[in-house]
């Protein structure tokens, strides 16, 4: 390593460059007469900075009225105020904030140009923006009397910023006169995600033409906010309310379009947050579409789907009047169900049928209550318990039916042996062998049947819960959407499977695995010719750890703690409950008794008698 040595020269050079701009400066000073000549043309510029500032005040306290229909005037203006130094007037903004929700809105179309969630973040601590650089926009399509298309994006409003028994108000107006504009009303209430909205012409009867429709055009590409792109997408949907609250969806996986009628409300659900327009009176018809963006997971890509929304407005004697409303917010059953006038709430996707109505009135109040005193995680196990032991005699019952199949299985097989020629005569004997000892092979079905609803009801709960988001247990960060406890590198992905390891899906199977043992599996029979179901029952758990390691982790976290509890009550059932010789005795005692047909019984002996009798024929 070369050293460092001290450079005599270097200072040498130094100090007389310094000692050569000391020499200028004192040259260049000015003279007395120079400074006296300075100060009064200082005193000028001064006088002319204060006549141009009252000059530019004028303009912008008395600005130009402007003929709408006039694109040329309209331009002029713009150009006129550039005159002034506002050579970007699309640039000029009015925010309306709350406790929970930040609104930008554009002096330029009078559009929401950025909305805020104060609360919340995305899943790596950005906030949540719904509308945030020109992903969104919003307009009136109208032609003019003189056969000219305008649209309201292009124009600029006068901002006018009130307060109003504690609610701010922001009008905004296009005018062509002082009597004579299009307006823009917004009313944010205190700590609400909702903002009132009126669209009013007053004046335009001479411009805004008779003959055809007002197109109210409302434009969105959803913004990513969670780890998963193709996850948060699934929940990513439009949902519509017509047609008497009729509710419809367009296609979460492809892209749509419906035109309908009589429409109250439109939601752009981004999977946990939602932007809404909703009218007091429904729109009479409405186009929407729905584009799907996203092909394949990505780390990096920043949207899901693009949502467009054409509603005609009426025009009644060349006026505009609608009553609207923005909901920019969360997804939540809490929130949206204080806005019951407008039904807002039904836009959360609770499932379909009884399976919503268990999610929605059941489950969902059911975890809130047990979340406000235990932590997330725990309050999933706890209601896992109750849940299992609510069900706890249906399993009995399950398990019942098993160990009577199981008494019965060496006559069935003798009997197996004796008509093994004659499939017809096997069935009409194994029939009444379940009849006269009082056993249903159905009964093994209906705990099945019974916890299906159950179990589409919880498949929709996990994802969809917003109480869930964002909440941790153990070494899940988020209840909400999938635990990883190793990720594969960048471009690596199991087809089915995914880019991670999730370790819920994997417990989750494992105890579904041993629950089938203990069930269906040992008791399941093999035929000649027929696949192995033993094989099919276990492949189903292998099955599940690929379905479940995209979902949301509380959901897997429900079906480990669900098994591994219905395991332990079949064991309590199998070693102290149930015994095997008093069920034997019990359905030895039964097939002595007479056992009474009803018709259906009646009717379907008679028909495979009668079946038999064509056979023997």
């Amino acid at each position: 390593m070369e050293e460092k040595k001290f450079d005599v020269n270097s200072i040498i050079g130094f100090v007389l460059i310094f000692g050569i701009l000391i020499f200028m400066f004192y040259q260049n000073q000015p003279t007395p007469e120079e400074v006296e000549a300075e100060k009064a043309k200082q005193e000028q510029i001064d006088v002319k900075k204060v006549d141009e500032n009252a000059e530019t005040e004028t303009v912008i306290n008395q600005v130009p009225q402007l003929d709408l229909r006039d694109s040329t005037a309209v331009a002029n203006y713009q150009g006129k105020l550039g005159a002034f130094g506002f050579t970007k007037p699309s640039n000029a903004t009015t925010i309306l904030e709350n406790e929970v929700l930040l609104l930008e809105i554009s002096n330029k179309g009078g559009q929401i140009v950025e909305a805020k969630m104060k609360n919340f973040v995305t899943y790596d601590s950005i906030p949540v923006y719904l509308v945030k650089d020109g992903n969104a926009s919003f307009g009136l399509d109208f032609s003019t009397s003189d056969n000219r298309v305008l649209n309201t994006q292009d124009l600029y409003f006068e901002p006018t910023l009130t307060n109003s028994n504690g609610n701010q108000v922001l009008s905004l107006k296009a005018k062509t006169a002082n009597n004579q504009y299009l307006e823009y009303r917004y009313e944010m209430k205190p700590n609400d995600y909702l903002v009132d909205f009126t669209i009013k012409s007053k004046g335009l009867d001479n411009v805004i033409s008779d003959n055809k429709p007002v197109k109210l055009d409302w434009k969105l590409k959803a913004i990513r906010h969670s780890k998963s792109i193709q996850y948060e997408n699934r929940y990513t949907r439009l949902t519509y309310n017509h047609e008497d609250d009729k509710l419809s969806k367009l296609s979460e996986g492809s892209d749509d379009e419906e035109t309908e009628e009589n429409i109250k409300w439109i939601s752009y659900r981004q999977h946990f947050f939602s932007s809404i327009l909703a009218a007091d009176e429904p729109f009479k018809s409405g186009q929407l579409t729905s584009v799907n963006l996203v092909e394949e997971e990505s780390r990096t890509f920043g949207f899901t789907k693009e949502y467009a929304s054409a509603l005609p407005l009426e025009v009644e004697a060349g006026e505009i009047s609608k009553d609207l409303h923005w909901y920019f917010g969360p997804t939540d059953v809490e929130i949206l169900t204080q806005y019951e006038d407008l039904g807002l709430v039904d836009s959360i996707p609770f499932g379909w049928g009884i399976f919503g109505w268990i999610n929605r009135y059941v489950f969902t109040p059911f975890y809130s209550l047990i979340s406000t005193y235990f932590p997330y995680g725990i309050a999933i196990v706890i209601m896992t318990i109750l849940v299992r032991l609510a069900m706890s005699p249906v399993t009995y019952k399950s398990y019942l039916s098993q160990a009577k199949m199981k008494v019965l299985k060496p006559e069935i097989t003798e009997m197996g042996e004796k008509f093994k020629d004659n499939a017809m005569k096997k069935q009409q004997e194994t029939m009444k062998l379940y009849g006269k000892a009082g056993v249903s092979p159905m009964s093994g079905c209906i705990p099945a049947v019974i916890q299906m609803p159950i179990f589409y009801a919880l498949f929709m709960f996990f994802p969809t819960s917003f109480a869930l988001r964002q909440k941790s247990f153990l070494w899940a960060d988020d209840l909400s959407s999938f635990d990883t406890i190793y990720q594969f590198p960048e471009g690596f992905s199991i087809p089915f499977y995914g880019d991670h390891v999730s370790l819920f899906p994997i417990l989750a199977s494992i105890a579904i695995f041993f629950y089938m043992m203990m069930t269906t599996g040992q008791n399941m029979p093999t035929q000649p010719g027929m696949p192995n179901m033993k094989f099919i029952m276990y492949l189903m758990p292998f099955m599940m750890l690929f379905f479940f390691n995209n979902y949301a982790s509380g959901l897997s976290l429900y079906y480990f703690v669900s098994n591994m509890i219905t395991i332990g009550i079949m064991l309590i059932i199998k070693n102290f409950i149930l015994d095997n010789d008093k069920i034997h005795a019990q359905i030895q005692e039964n097939k002595k008794k007479p056992k009474k047909e009803n018709k259906f019984q009646k009717k379907m002996r008679e028909m495979m008698e009668q079946a038999e009798s064509n056979k023997k024929k």
